[in-house]
């Protein structure tokens, strides 16, 4: 690499160390108490349901997509996932996508048309982000979770077709989707694009994300997408919508026409989860909620997610609390700039860890002897 373009790189680097925001990949130590990641029902490390998985795959001559979904990448397996997740969430139809991040690329770049307008939370993922720069004008912003806002602004920018893009639970905060963005979709007859990312398999009686959570019923303008790799325990994505929307994400969304279809076993294995999820539904319901009762007897917080930002003054604070947790034994997110504007701690009261073990976190935290 030529010697002042490494230069260059080398100066941004050591400016993101003095300001506490250099990031790089670790493998951490099994011993940790993992509280940081966005496994929420603990099914990673769930070998009989990897063993379930293979005798799945096992069934099948191809385990790889081999192409992209449209060529001959479309594998029984994704067609069967696609119609486990439109029977349970009751959407039309579906499509499998290989991550949060392609699936929200698919619905932003494609589905903004010329003359479209779409309403963003200012707080949506950084793939919606990433996806805004594509649209020019036809982007607008909102104040985060702020009802009126969006209306104003609807009134004062709105087009003859408009999309609403929330998220289920923000992914920082743990807050949840206002309810009153639903009613103003249906009463603008908007397109609204719901990242369940961080809801579904945490909230309603049947684990199902935000819409079971407050009771809508499903119709042909509100669009669910969501990831494989929180609580389903895999990796991957998919997009639950009207056959009308699928049908044109099939011809228009460049990430799913242009990609190798999703992983076979990765897919596979969402589809057992979900199979086991739905069977252990009380059980997992009783436990998350006992989960939410610890982290408001211990730290005060009342969360109805399974994430717990705990503020900090500084990047600087977020770094040296996180390092004197883990030499405690637990490991939990430092988050920092750009992702959020203020510092947290982000703590996930994850199933796969004892309520004994979460109970020590957090009084650790509240101690102050972190």
């Amino acid at each position: 690499m030529d010697g002042k373009i490494a230069a260059m790189y080398e100066k941004e680097m050591q400016a993101l160390k003095k300001a506490g925001r250099f990031r790089e990949r670790l493998l951490f130590g099994k011993e940790l108490v993992d509280l940081a990641s966005n496994d929420y029902l603990g099914l990673s490390g769930k070998k009989k349901q990897l063993k379930k998985t293979f005798k799945l795959v096992e069934r099948y001559d191809a385990f790889s997509p081999k192409a992209s979904m449209l060529v001959n990448g479309y594998h029984s397996i994704h067609k069967e996932f696609e119609e486990t997740l439109c029977m349970l969430n009751k959407f039309e139809a579906g499509i499998v996508a290989g991550s949060g991040f392609l699936a929200n690329l698919s619905l932003i770049e494609s589905l903004v048309r010329k003359n479209n307008r779409i309403f963003m939370d200012e707080e949506y993922h950084a793939s919606g982000m990433m996806a805004a720069q594509l649209l020019g004008d036809r982007i607008i912003f909102f104040k985060h979770n702020d009802v009126e806002d969006l209306r104003h602004k609807l009134q004062r920018y709105g087009r003859k077709r408009n999309i609403i893009a929330v998220e289920g639970v923000y992914s920082m905060s743990g807050t949840l989707c206002a309810k009153g963005i639903f009613d103003i979709a249906d009463e603008n007859d908007a397109l609204l694009i719901v990242d369940e990312a961080h809801s579904s398999g945490v909230l309603g009686n049947r684990l199902l994300g935000i819409f079971e959570y407050y009771g809508r019923e499903i119709r042909p303008h509100y669009i669910k997408m969501g990831t494989l790799g929180k609580a389903y325990g895999s990796y991957g994505a998919y997009i639950l919508a009207s056959k009308k929307i699928i049908a044109f994400l099939e011809n228009r969304a460049k990430p799913i026409i242009y990609s190798t279809a999703p992983s076979i076993i990765d897919t596979a294995l969402a589809l057992v989860n979900i199979g086991h999820i739905q069977k252990k539904i009380t059980k997992y319901r009783m436990q998350i909620d006992k989960r939410h009762q610890m982290v408001e007897e211990v730290l005060g917080i009342k969360s109805e997610s399974l994430i717990v930002p705990i503020r900090m003054r500084s990047n600087h604070e977020v770094i040296q609390a996180q390092k004197a947790l883990m030499q405690k034994g637990f490991l939990v997110g430092a988050i920092r700039q750009p992702t959020v504007n203020t510092p947290i701690l982000r703590l996930i009261p994850r199933l796969g860890v004892s309520e004994k073990k979460l109970k020590q976190a957090l009084q650790l935290i509240n101690k102050n002897k972190i």
